[in-house]
């Protein structure tokens, strides 16, 4: 039995807690399945072998947590704060206290207070303190509040307001973006860790914009983007390694293979939507793994493609010394030697890429094949009864989706100069659709910010990396209560029809 939400104006009615133990119950459960296999265990290099540290206190905290957070989320939907605002209130304060006690009370206290930490991880434990300083505002606020749904409201116009900020002023941001990405590199705090960072984001900025062409102004739920990836990737390595070709001529192969990719995806699944869409699409990108994996002869199988190729300057390599009768990049610009530098070109070319994605989606959704596209993500039915070919607006998402993602498949190769068929699982195809998703559909900007939540942020914090698959998944739950359509979602009409007949005919 479900637990129903007060409307504004009705009664309070009796609270089912039996129901609501249930709920809470069930959520447990399925957070136990979740931590066991991620939480429980964890490896450890111990001379001889491998030893297993078990953490089975930590899977009772997420358990506990969890039982008690949807106990707090019930009673939020009930209208019921105030038990909330005491419980989440005291327990906020507590655990604030025990994280500052050491900047606070001292080394000492530090100690003595650490016991009311629910988790080793400092970071984890803060991010617990921060969901309680929440459920106690999101209470404090519903106290002021007549019923859940005028928050709702409230919530909604107020992203939407923000979603339509932003697409109004990104004329402004995306300059300022752009100008930061461009000198990102020459910052005097810039070192190798932050240009792998800068260029791992780029990537999947770029990425996230391709598959948005197929998500989010298309409407085609895609869960095996990162088979495109890896015909991209897979497509220039081969090419490079055997026919020694540069990066450069290789670079619109991979593209070209890539969209070839995404009409054959694209064909069968012309009569599929929904769910039946995501299904075929998540056994294309395992089925193009797969045979990445078992055909040897053709892709080395497991062992990968080594050796591939970096780009060059113009035909000037980032070496020290280079053949004689040549010069090096540094030589030829009078620089030091550093091996910075290649990194920097590699930085700059995926952010040229990238642009060149960005440029050519916010271009083409002006067109009328972009019109197609929106038309046909919003109702399928009313596309084709305005004379527009599905097929054909299907398979033009597909294959310049899939094009981009090659783009990026080819960077990825020349970059790592390593490939094999672990790169390209299931989880690559995850994230990306879920920056996709995060950012919101057919935003830009959102991509952007999506990228660094899910992308930057994990990295800088490495504490988090061991609960990197249970944060991804927290994020994504609370994005789809919060907002499901994306935090920067926000549709502009592509044409809109003006007030009046500008002849004289009646508005």
């Amino acid at each position: 039995m479900a637990v129903t939400s007060v409307t504004p104006g009705a009664d309070l009615r009796s609270l089912d807690v039996a129901a609501m133990l249930k709920e809470a119950g069930a959520t447990a459960v399925v957070v136990f399945a979740l931590t066991i296999g991620l939480v429980a265990f964890k490896t450890l290099d111990v001379p001889g072998g491998i030893g297993i540290e078990t953490r089975f206190a930590d899977v009772a905290m997420c358990m506990a947590l969890a039982f008690f957070g949807r106990i707090a989320l019930v009673l939020l939907r009930e209208h019921r704060p105030y038990p909330v605002m005491a419980v989440a209130l005291t327990f906020a304060i507590i655990l604030t206290a025990s994280l500052l006690s050491g900047q606070i009370f001292g080394p000492a206290a530090e100690a003595q207070m650490k016991m009311f930490l629910p988790f080793k991880a400092v970071i984890v434990s803060w991010i617990i303190c921060v969901l309680a300083w929440s459920f106690a505002i999101r209470a404090a606020i519903l106290m002021r509040h007549q019923g859940v749904s005028v928050l709702r409201d409230e919530r909604e116009a107020m992203m939407d307001r923000v979603g339509a900020a932003v697409q109004r002023y990104s004329r402004f941001l995306g300059p300022a973006l752009l100008a930061f990405a461009i000198v990102f590199p020459l910052l005097p705090f810039v070192d190798r860790r932050f240009l792998d960072l800068g260029i791992l984001a780029l990537t999947y900025i770029m990425l996230g914009w391709g598959l948005n062409i197929v998500v989010g102004l298309a409407g085609l739920l895609d869960l095996g983007y990162v088979a495109f990836y890896a015909v991209g990737a897979y497509s220039y390595a081969l090419l490079a390694t055997h026919f020694e070709l540069s990066f450069w001529i290789c670079l619109p192969f991979a593209g070209i293979m890539a969209a070839f990719a995404g009409l054959l995806l694209g064909f069968p699944v012309l009569r599929l939507r929904g769910d039946y869409l995501a299904i075929v699409t998540l056994g294309f990108g395992e089925m193009v793994r797969i045979i990445l994996l078992n055909w040897y002869e053709f892709t080395n199988g497991p062992d990968g493609i080594g050796g591939i190729a970096r780009p060059s300057f113009f035909g000037i390599p980032f070496k020290r010394n280079a053949p004689e009768g040549t010069e090096t990049f540094h030589q030829m610009f009078g620089l030091e030697y550093s091996t910075l530098h290649k990194f920097v070109f590699l930085y700059f070319v995926i952010l040229t890429l990238g642009l060149i994605t960005n440029l050519f989606t916010i271009r083409i959704r002006k067109l009328p094949v972009g019109r197609a596209w929106e038309a046909l993500r919003e109702d399928e039915i009313a596309c084709r009864s305005l004379g527009i070919n599905p097929r054909n607006t299907k398979l033009t998402a597909f294959a310049i989706g899939a094009m981009f993602a090659g783009f990026a498949g080819s960077f990825f190769a020349t970059r790592q100069t390593f490939i094999s068929p672990e790169s390209f699982v299931f989880l690559e195809s995850a994230i990306i659709l879920g920056i996709v998703v995060l950012g919101g559909f057919g935003s830009q900007v959102g991509v952007v910010l999506a990228t660094g939540i899910l992308i930057v942020l994990p990295e800088l914090i490495r504490e988090l990396h061991q609960y990197r698959m249970l944060a991804f998944g927290a994020v994504m739950v609370l994005i789809m209560l919060w907002r499901p359509s994306g935090l920067l979602a926000h549709r502009e009409p592509t044409i809109k029809l003006g007030q009046g007949d500008k002849r004289g005919g009646e508005p």
